[in-house]
Parts: C-alpha cells; sequence; structure tokens
C-alpha cells in the first residue's frame, strides 16, 4: 500500500477510510514483524505507516466530533 497524505485521506467515505485503516495496521504488523526477524527492505517504512494511521484515526475522529458522537 502506498503512502497517504492527508489530502488523500479526506477524500475517502467512511467506509473507505476504515477498510484502509485496518489494511494499514495489517500493514504495520507484518512490517514489524519483519523487522523482528532481520528481513525488512526499508526500515523507515515502519514510520511512515505509522504516520498515515494516524493521519487516518485523526480524520476519523474528527469525523466524529463534526457528526457529534461521543467516544468511550
Amino acid at each position: 500500500m502506498s503512502i497517504m497524505k492527508m489530502k488523500k485521506v479526506r477524500e475517502l467515505q467512511d467506509k473507505d477510510l476504515d477498510e484502509k485503516l485496518r489494511e494499514m495496521k495489517m500493514e504495520l504488523s507484518k512490517d514489524r514483524g519483519a523487522s523482528e526477524v532481520g528481513t525488512v527492505k526499508n526500515p523507515g517504512r515502519i514510520r511512515e505507516v505509522r504516520r498515515v494511521i494516524s493521519r487516518m484515526m485523526t480524520e476519523k475522529r474528527s469525523r466524529e466530533m463534526k457528526r457529534g458522537e461521543k467516544k468511550e
């Protein structure tokens, strides 16, 4: 999966955002596992994936706030 900028994240629909977020979390898990084994090709990728996940979660929370939903 490619690295997404905030502009692209904002363009996603709620359903697509949830799906992409799930995919990015799986990718992070795989990259971390490869890092432990020592087979990572690009160690900086973990950092970038974490940042994309953060962008997605920020946008998701922003949308919840706009709708007036409470986070528990």
